[in-house]
This record gives structure tokens, sequence and C-alpha cells, in this order.
């Protein structure tokens, strides 16, 4: 069996069960217990249950509040977070608070604020894995494929990163149609001169 080194779920705005009932039964599939080392969650769970689901995929779950927060869960999750997995600072936010939405000027100034190499958003509910300025921004979307105001036609869909020192492939899956695609990128980080 090949070894992908770190494997770390990226996921984000769920909102189960206010604008979605489930995780697709695709999706569903892939996520097996202790298989993934981290789970990395830009918010917007929807519910404690769901919260727990979480908990029993992986022994590392990081979540951070998003802006429709269950009243249960709200004061649970810090704004942002930072996440070491391999050479990587990795942080977390949930993207509501980047103005305009999803732009990468705005991502980078967190981002530098934050002094991590990658930043994971979510909140446009729009996948992307972008360079910027020689990092990286990475969102999610949703894997449910729940509703958003600010994106027609939402794409179910996650990444999942296997992080092996100072290299890292991301690989985006997405539910197009009712079939599975998988995009692959792959980065190294950047060694200071």
């Amino acid at each position: 069996m090949a070894n992908f080194g770190e494997l770390v779920l990226v996921i984000g705005d769920q909102h189960i069960p206010n604008r979605a009932n489930f995780i697709p039964e695709k999706f569903r599939r892939m996520l097996v217990p202790n298989k993934m080392q981290h789970i990395i969650c830009t918010g917007n769970v929807g519910s404690k249950e769901q919260y727990n689901e979480l908990r029993q995929l992986a022994p590392n779950v990081h979540v951070v509040a998003g802006d429709c927060e269950c009243a249960e869960d709200s004061s649970q999750f810090a704004d942002s977070k930072v996440v070491q997995v391999g050479e990587f600072r990795i942080g977390l936010i949930h993207g509501h608070q980047v103005l305009p939405y999803g732009d990468h000027v705005a991502l980078a100034s967190i981002r530098r604020k934050l002094n991590v190499d990658i930043l994971v958003s979510g909140h446009t509910h729009r996948n992307e894995v972008v360079e910027h300025e020689g990092f990286y921004h990475i969102n999610p979307g949703s894997i449910t494929g729940a509703y958003s105001p600010l994106q027609e036609n939402v794409i179910p869909s996650f990444i999942l990163l296997a992080v092996q020192g100072a290299n890292v492939v991301c690989y985006v899956y997405e539910l197009v149609d009712g079939e599975l695609e998988v995009s692959k990128t792959e980065f190294s980080k950047q060694m200071s001169m």
C-alpha cells in the first residue's frame, strides 16, 4: 500500500440540517474513520450531531466558527486557527470576514497576519486551489452542495491533502451531475533564502 503521508480532510459549509439534509452517499462512502489524521473544517457545520460525526472520522478535528453556526455550537469555535501538518503551517478561517468574499488579495492579508503557508477558507461554497504570491489559498466548497445566496448551482465538493514533509498533493473531489470527478494539484513549501 502506498504511503500518502498525513492525510487531511478539508471540508466546510455542510449546513446540515438547515440548508442540506445529508452528505451525498458517494462522498459518505469515502469518509472512512481513522484513514485521515486531520479534519480541517471551515465552519457552518450545522449541528452538534454533525460535529460529533466529524470527531468519529479522525483523531485531530479543527473547526472554526462560520457565520451560520447553530446556537449550541456558536461559542465553541474560534474565528481563526493555525494547525501544523508536516512542514506546513495551515491557517483556517470561515471566510465571511474577507471582503470581497473569496478575494485573494484580502485572503493574502489574512495569510500574512496568521503567518501560514496555506490558508483554508470557505463561505463562498465554491472550491478553489489557488497559488497566490507563492503561497496557497484553498477553499473546499460545500461538501453537501448546500444552497448559497453567493453561488448559483453549488457543486458538492471537498478536498483531501496528502502532506509528506514539505510536499502536498491536493485532491479536489466534486460531484458533477451525480458523477464523481477528481482533480489533482501538487505543490511544495517555499524554502527561505
